[in-house]
């Protein structure tokens, strides 16, 4: 009988991707103080946070297989988090503007019982069309992506802001890497097709 799965974490996008690949599992909040560390890139503090939340809940499930996950946006090396408000996502759509934004979305299983853990980091680069200031005005009245880093959803109407996507895995921009992760839970023991 395969352990059980839980998501360490709230996030209905992340929720919805492992929806995908598995059906049977548990959603439970992390404890994480997601603050950068001094002197820490985004990609290796993406992979701290997915660590970090993977462990915090698996500390909670002594049977259990627990993935964490992260994603930090990055526009020339400096983070670019989510917009919260109209305001900002204009600005962060203004910034992006022809430009690219690279996503780093880290991933991390913990057998909670033998501690035998798979990890990993997706590097998704997204290159933006030139956006004028009506571009993103029509774009946010529709969409409001205020909760998503980068200020847009590439499943939905953001992907009309881009001209590529370059990426080993179209759901990481999402939020979860699903082909490896599918791959780890194999690994893992648990039957996903």
């Amino acid at each position: 009988m395969p352990k059980p799965l839980v998501l360490a974490s709230t996030s209905v996008y992340r929720a919805s991707l492992l929806r995908r690949i598995a059906t049977d599992f548990i959603q439970e909040a992390p404890e994480c103080d997601e603050r950068p560390l001094a002197g820490e890139g985004v990609a290796v503090q993406a992979r701290r946070l997915a660590a970090t939340k993977a462990s915090s809940v698996a500390s909670r499930h002594a049977d259990a297989l627990v993935l964490g996950s992260d994603q930090l946006a990055a526009l020339d090396g400096h983070p670019v988090g989510k917009p919260g408000s109209h305001a900002a996502a204009v600005d962060q759509l203004r910034a992006a503007s022809g430009r690219t934004l690279e996503f780093h979305t880290a991933w991390c299983l913990v057998d909670a019982a033998s501690g035998r853990r798979w990890s990993g980091c997706d590097l998704t680069r997204v290159r933006f069309r030139g956006l004028d200031d009506a571009c993103i005005e029509r774009y946010l009245s529709r969409e409001k992506p205020y909760d998503c880093a980068g200020s847009f959803k590439s499943e939905g109407l953001g992907i009309a802001l881009f001209e590529q996507i370059e990426s080993t895995d179209p759901t990481a921009l999402i939020g979860l890497p699903l082909i490896a992760v599918a791959a780890s839970l194999r690994d893992a023991g648990m039957p996903v097709p």
